[in-house]
C-alpha cells in the first residue's frame, strides 16, 4: 500500500498596492480587504481537508494569507525561506511598456534574455528551491496534506517543473490567480496528479467588474 500525501501551494491574496508597483520581496505589502477575504475563502476551501502543516513564505502577505488556515487546523506556522517571491531588478518600480519603467531605454539591457531571464532571478534556481520547499512539505506531512503559501512565479515554475516542462513562458498565460491552489498528489515519492483550484474566482470577477465601472 502506498501512501498518499497532497502539497498545496496557495498563492496569496490580492495586495493592497495603490501606487502598482512591482512590489516584490519588499516589506510593507500586506494584503488588501479584498485579500482577506481571498484567505479566509482559501481556508474555507481546506477546512475539510487532512492539513497537518501550514507553511508560508516570510514575507507579510504569505503569512496573512496562510494565518486563518493554520487558525482552522489549530497548526502553527512554518516559515520557509525558499518559497519566497523571486528577485527582480524592477522592484520597488512600476513596470509597464506605455507608463512605466520599461518606457525608459536605459531599462532594455535588462531584458536582453528571457531564457534565464535576465531581469530578475534564473528559473532554474527558482525550481531547485521550490522544489525543495515541496519535499519537505511533503516528508513533514507524510500521509496527510500541507499548504505552502508562497508567489505566482515560483508556483508556476514549480508546476512546470514538476510537469517537465520548459521554463521560458508567457507570464500573461500562467495558471496561477490569486490565492488559486495548485495541488500537488503523491503516492508515497512519486507524483500522481495535479489540480488547479480557484476558491475566490468569483471575489476576482467581482472586482474587475467593479473597477471597469469605475474606469467608465
Amino acid at each position: 500500500m502506498s501512501t498518499r500525501t497532497v502539497v498545496h501551494l496557495l498563492r496569496h491574496g490580492e495586495v493592497f498596492n495603490p501606487s502598482g508597483v512591482l512590489y516584490g520581496r519588499l516589506p510593507g505589502f500586506g494584503l488588501s480587504e479584498l485579500g482577506e477575504q481571498m484567505a479566509e475563502r482559501a481556508a474555507e476551501a481546506l477546512a475539510d481537508r487532512d492539513v497537518t502543516v501550514v507553511v508560508s513564505s516570510p514575507l507579510e502577505r504569505a503569512q496573512q494569507t496562510a494565518t486563518p488556515i493554520a487558525a482552522k487546523h489549530a497548526l502553527r506556522i512554518t516559515i520557509d525561506d525558499r518559497a519566497l517571491e523571486a528577485t527582480n531588478v524592477f522592484e520597488g518600480q512600476r513596470v509597464g511598456v506605455g507608463d512605466g519603467i520599461l518606457k525608459n531605454p536605459k531599462a532594455w539591457r535588462h531584458l536582453y534574455n528571457p531564457l534565464t531571464p535576465s531581469w530578475g532571478e534564473p528559473y532554474a534556481e527558482i525550481a531547485g528551491r521550490m522544489r525543495a520547499t515541496v519535499a519537505a512539505a511533503r516528508s513533514a506531512a507524510r500521509g496527510h496534506e500541507a499548504v505552502v503559501v508562497s508567489h505566482q512565479l515560483p508556483i508556476w515554475i514549480a508546476r512546470l517543473d514538476a510537469e517537465n516542462r520548459r521554463f521560458v513562458h508567457d507570464p500573461r498565460k500562467r495558471q496561477c490567480g490569486l490565492a488559486s491552489l495548485t495541488s500537488l498528489s503523491f503516492d508515497d515519492d512519486r507524483l500522481v496528479a495535479i489540480t488547479y483550484t480557484e476558491p475566490s474566482a468569483d471575489l476576482v470577477r467581482a472586482s474587475k467588474t467593479a473597477a471597469q465601472a469605475k474606469g467608465a
